[in-house]
């Protein structure tokens, strides 16, 4: 096991101080900066920027192509990064391994001939179902270099869904574990014919192969650690990410080896990364971000990150960022929550000496969690939006400008943002600040979706023009600051109002029993809809009717009696996507007892 001596940055310089009792509407940009930040000029950098200019940063390859593992490691392996840390693995028994760019680049070499000598030709589609081992990581860049198509699968994942995926995508080769494969594709194997290779990331000595099964380990041993990268084009399939339908059956959001052009500035923009940092994204890679940010953008930066494999556990998270010496952190608003909930008090026996930015992304970060930030770390913490459509962020709260906590930020270089209402036959650009409209984006960033796998028709009817209609609704106000207000089916219709789920939500979380709060309308007769809130308590606070009617009168006060919810129930947990997104749509067919449509994606209780 090698350890690698990263060289430290000065400590974050405090924030302009803020009154503690009186929450201010905005948090003031920084005074002074641990580092320069890239972004420190936002309005000028957005005039003059090019997603072509952008490109040049990139090394490229022969005959115009580009690919994303030649981007991510090798050039850096073959520079002078080649002994800096790429990925610090923290094993959940306790180990850890240090693995340079170089060893990286020879170890996803020999994933890419290891795929050759298979016969796994370019453009096959390679499925990853697997913890966050090594070998995930080593084969989604190896099967990349090769022009292998990856798609990841979250390891919680039951057999249905993980057919279901590999069926739709055309699965040729998965990479997984003997006792995931044991549990959750055995059962299944026959229902998957394009399956031709099982690679096996920890076969023990005299283990029993399963029909077309392979040790992964034996052979990485035999593979050679020389491998031309592919030189694919731009616009070939790289990534494919399956998203979970409301109902039917789950979409498959296609991606290009362009879409490294927008991790390269995105992981510039939205996450400050410089090349000395240690980063740590929280995110599974078999989610979007775990791929664009828990893989891609940080070693497109040749920063160093971190791999934690074992599950949240707040402790273990605070150790994590004091002993790694994480200075730029990626996490989501489910797990802040959950920091929240396990108290404050928590993070007091440790030192975050070199943590200079926190950023939050998977669903709206509450305000409560910006302000949580700012009293736990003193730092607050960034919000920002995308989708598995968009590929990368498209909006955020960048270090160097005012947080509004609540708003998701505004649009970086080179995206361009409206607020638009459908009518039929198209739609109407809105320009008035503070008018609730749905969220669309002007087509052309690298990173946007390339189609919907074997489904055009839903792909043409996601955009208007050159407009991508994003299905989310907002509000713009004066400064260009976006506000996340639902989804479009999400919005609750009460007597000519529409209701925001996520502004009663916050409104909720406000009251110091609540963790956790998901809001849906409930059909009535009179009003067309009424409010209902689903609320998890935190430790220490017990559910009654006597805290019911507390709740109820904190949101009335707070909302009015219009947007206020009519009824509150209690509830352990609330359902989660494994990305952490409450199931607002679940919350309501339990309530209703209507079909919940497309469940793979849901959080296994715990």
């Amino acid at each position: 096991m090698r350890e690698v001596r990263v060289c430290s940055l000065p400590k974050v310089l405090a924030m302009t101080e803020l009154p503690r009792t009186e929450r201010s509407p905005r948090i003031r940009k920084p005074a002074s900066f641990a580092l320069p930040p890239h972004l420190a000029d936002r309005d000028a950098i957005c005039r003059t920027f090019s997603w072509a200019e952008a490109r040049r940063h990139l090394a490229g390859l022969p005959g115009g192509g580009l690919n994303i593992a030649a981007e991510a490691v090798d050039r850096y392996a073959n520079g002078a990064r080649r002994d800096h840390a790429a990925i610090v693995w923290l094993g959940a028994d306790g180990g850890r391994l240090v693995l340079t760019y170089g060893d990286l680049q020879r170890l996803a070499n020999r994933f890419a001939n290891a795929l050759t000598a298979l016969g796994v030709a370019r453009g096959e589609r390679l499925f990853i179902l697997a913890p966050r081992i090594p070998a995930l990581y080593v084969a989604a860049l190896g099967a990349l270099k090769a022009g292998v198509v990856v798609s990841p699968l979250f390891s919680a994942f039951g057999p249905e869904p993980i057919a279901t995926r590999m069926n739709l995508g055309g699965g040729r080769v998965l990479v997984t574990t003997a006792a995931l494969y044991a549990r959750k594709v055995a059962p299944v194997r026959e229902q998957i014919p394009t399956l031709a290779h099982v690679l096996l990331a920890d076969c023990a000595a005299g283990d029993e192969l399963p029909s077309a099964g392979h040790d992964l380990d034996a052979l990485l041993r035999e593979a050679s650690d020389e491998f031309v990268t592919v030189a694919t084009q731009p616009d070939e399939l790289a990534l494919l990410h399956f998203t979970s339908g409301t109902t039917g059956k789950p979409k498959g959001a296609m991606h290009v080896h362009e879409a490294v052009v927008a991790h390269w500035a995105t992981g510039m923009y939205a996450l400050d990364l410089h090349p000395e940092d240690v980063f740590w994204c929280t995110a599974d890679p078999g989610w979007v971000t775990g791929m664009s940010y828990g893989i891609i953008a940080p070693l497109v930066h040749g920063v160093t990150m971190i791999v934690d494999e074992a599950e949240f556990d707040p402790l273990r998270w605070y150790r994590i960022l004091q002993d790694e010496r994480v200075s730029v952190w990626y996490t989501a608003p489910t797990a802040i929550r959950m920091l929240m909930k396990a108290g404050s008090e928590l993070a007091r026996d440790f030192r975050f000496e070199r943590l200079r930015f926190i950023a939050s992304v998977g669903e709206p970060l509450n305000p409560q969690g910006v302000w949580w930030g700012l009293d736990t770390f003193g730092l607050p913490i960034h919000d920002n939006w995308w989708q598995t459509e968009t590929g990368g962020i498209m909006i955020a709260n960048t270090v160097a400008q005012d947080i509004k906590p609540g708003s998701m930020g505004r649009p970086l270089p080179g995206i361009e943002a409206f607020v638009v209402q459908r009518h039929q036959g198209g739609v109407e650009v809105i320009d008035t600040p503070d008018v609730e409209g749905e969220l669309a984006l002007r087509r052309g960033w690298p990173s946007m979706f390339r189609g919907y796998l074997n489904d055009e028709e839903r792909y043409r009817k996601c955009f208007a023009g050159d407009l991508y209609l994003t299905g989310d609704l907002v509000k713009r106000d004066a400064e260009g600051y976006y506000w996340f207000v639902g989804r479009t089916d999400d919005v609750i219709k009460s007597a000519g109002h529409l209701i925001g789920p996520f502004e009663v939500e916050s409104a909720l979380m406000e009251h110091p029993a609540v963790a956790e709060a998901g809001v849906i309308g409930k059909p009535d007769p009179v009003l067309g809809e009424t409010v209902k809130a689903f609320v998890a308590l935190k430790s220490g606070f017990e559910p009654s009717e006597a805290l019911r009617r507390e709740l109820l009168g904190h949101a009335r006060k707070r909302l009015g009696p219009s947007v206020a919810p009519k009824e509150i129930d209690f509830a352990p947990r609330l359902p989660r996507t494994r990305s952490g997104k409450i199931m607002r749509r679940l919350l309501r067919a339990r309530e209703l007892g209507l079909p919940e449509g497309d469940t793979s994606t849901l959080e296994a209780d715990k």
